[in-house]
């Protein structure tokens, strides 16, 4: 089995007129800065695609770029 690696995500940017949300509601330049915020940091995943995975399951909003740094053990 793969170990898992550790991504360290210093910027990121999501698509927030995905349509992802169900409400026509539209998020407060706040509540976008809290989602960003929370998606930075250190994350486990098997690759570029499971960190990607994880990062949108986690907010719940498609990334659009993500810039990180792999953390060697």
């Amino acid at each position: 089995m793969k170990s898992l690696t550790l991504y360290n995500v210093t910027d990121i940017e999501f698509d927030f007129d995905d349509g992802i949300k169900l409400d026509d509601s539209k998020l407060t330049f706040d509540e976008e800065r809290d989602i960003h915020d929370l998606a930075l940091g250190v994350w486990e995943a098997n690759d570029e695609n499971d960190l990607i995975d994880e990062i949108t399951a986690a907010t719940g909003w498609t990334i659009s770029n993500i810039h990180y740094e792999i953390q060697l053990k």
